[in-house]
């Protein structure tokens, strides 16, 4: 993938806000580059270019950034996202090598249906594993198909790809299906209303 997922970057000189703002007006993104021990690299990435791989292959997306006409294979390890105007404000990169292990937080995707009268409850929404760099899963996906109350899915009953390892520990709550409590309707509650009122007197 990374050999399909080529960015030029231009190194960058000037830090602080105002500089970020500029880049940003230019249609850059302001970015870090580290990792390996080396002093982080400071760049500025094309804006649409750079939204393309976040939008198509996620935050874990592995990309060849050209700098200076060097090679540097990097992960896109954090994207931090305007709250409001949705734009890319600040990308930090990791320097990655071929057969090199990493740790990722990699999206839970819950499918199916649990049994009727049931509400499921997503406790968490990433699971961090252990990938080689080049074989980063997109996402894993946890099935609570006909799922009664209390089921529950923990870390450790995941199946995740073969040469990846689970970084989470295993008895982390994933999935809770619990019992859909029905409201009560309106004579209910107007019963207990006069109950608590006649109480009161």
């Amino acid at each position: 993938m990374a050999d399909k997922l080529r960015i030029a970057a231009t190194p960058r000189t000037e830090f602080g806000k105002g500089p970020s703002r500029r880049a940003r007006r230019e249609g850059l993104v302001p970015a870090v580059l580290y990792g390996h021990g080396a002093d982080p690299i400071h760049l500025n990435l094309p804006s649409l270019e750079f939204a393309a791989v976040v939008r198509n292959h996620g935050t874990n997306a592995i990309v060849t950034l050209d700098i200076d006409g060097k090679e540097h294979m990097a992960l896109t390890k954090e994207v931090r996202i305007h709250p409001v105007r949705n734009y890319i404000e600040h990308a930090d990169l990791l320097t990655v090598k071929r057969g090199e292990k990493v740790v990722v937080e990699v999206p839970l995707v819950v499918t199916g249906e649990a049994a009727p009268g049931t509400i499921v409850f997503h406790e968490v929404t990433t699971l961090r594993l252990q990938a080689d760099a080049l074989s980063i899963p997109e996402e894993i996906e946890v099935s609570i198909e006909g799922a009664e109350v209390g089921a529950q899915v923990l870390a450790g009953d995941v199946q995740i790809p073969a040469g990846t390892e689970l970084e989470d520990d295993a008895e982390l709550l994933l999935v809770n299906v619990a019992e859909q409590r029905s409201a009560p309707d309106e004579d209910e509650a107007a019963a207990e209303g006069e109950a608590g009122e006649a109480a009161a007197e």
